[in-house]
């Protein structure tokens, strides 16, 4: 792994771990990562020494993230903070552009991780989510909707996407 993609690896693990969506062993495999490709701080090395024994992984993590992080020139987010929910959606929505979630896996994981609760940013994937289930819920009673319903809400998803990135597309589509 090169250390650029490291470095990158390990700040998008601490943001989605902030919003409850990672582990703190994906943060600490993460950090262990940087290290394999040759970042070192004090710090990090701290922080990819932490023992994964459930239950005091989180601690030891919330006790050393942040100066790691500092260490290294990446932003830290404090747990559940407002601009963690924002940068953790940027990086789902990131993931769903590259392939690797689908529309629907983007939509329920802002339904779960964010919640109307959260950044208002959410709203329309949290939204689009109830669409989903809409449509589900039609389909599963045996009543005809247009297969093309379901991929104009994967559309939807994906223009919503591109929007969170800052994609250009995403204001022409």
């Amino acid at each position: 792994m090169l250390s650029k993609d490291a470095l990158a690896h390990l700040q998008d693990a601490a943001i989605l771990w902030g919003v409850g969506s990672s582990t703190a062993d994906d943060v600490i495999a993460a950090a262990c990562d940087c290290l394999v490709a040759g970042i070192d701080s004090p710090t990090l090395r701290i922080l990819a020494g932490i023992s994964a024994v459930k239950g005091s992984e989180s601690d030891e993590l919330r006790r050393w993230l942040e100066d790691a992080l500092a260490e290294l020139s990446l932003t830290y987010y404090r747990e559940g903070s407002r601009e963690g929910e924002e940068e953790a959606l940027r990086i789902m929505a990131r993931r769903l552009l590259a392939g690797t979630i689908t529309p629907r896996g983007l939509t329920s994981w802002a339904y779960r991780f964010i919640t109307w609760d959260g950044t208002p940013m959410a709203a329309e994937l949290i939204g689009l989510d109830n669409t989903y289930e809409f449509v589900e819920a039609v389909i599963s009673d045996g009543q005809e909707y247009p297969a093309a319903a379901a991929a104009k809400v994967d559309a939807d998803v994906i223009a919503e996407a591109r929007a969170l990135v800052g994609d250009t597309a995403a204001k022409n589509a």
